[in-house]
């Protein structure tokens, strides 16, 4: 028999994942329209591009949201991944940020709170 506490806490570690998986996506799909559209500037002013110049511009603007969904959904990972940014607060690499705070909600979120459900119907 599932306990209401084992459930709601596979209910939240669900919840909690998705939000995070999400906020990466949006931010992989922003990076990834940025990258492009870089591309596509330098392409038409004619300036010669290389695979290891780095992109700027529109990739790595957070501030620039397109819907309220997109602010609440990074609002709400930013406050769940908060205790990990003391581990990322030295890598100049949003890629690496973001990932990383990907892992380890997905472990401690994700892995964590579900063992905790699975050992609270155990015991129960």
């Amino acid at each position: 028999m599932i306990t209401p506490l084992a459930r709601l806490l596979r209910i939240v570690s669900i919840v909690i994942c998705l939000i995070v998986v999400a906020s990466f996506a949006i931010f992989a799909v922003d990076q990834a329209r940025g990258a492009s559209a870089h591309q596509q500037q330098q392409l038409s002013n004619g300036v010669a591009t290389t695979a290891g110049s780095p992109t700027t511009g529109a990739a790595g603007t957070s501030s620039t949201h397109e819907s309220s969904l997109h602010k609440a959904i990074d609002e709400a990972s930013d406050k769940l991944t908060s205790p990990f940014k003391r581990l990322t607060s030295g890598s100049s690499s949003e890629w690496v940020v973001h990932g990383v705070d990907l892992l380890l909600t997905l472990v401690i979120y994700g892995f964590g709170l579900g063992f905790l459900a699975r050992a609270i119907r155990v015991r129960v």
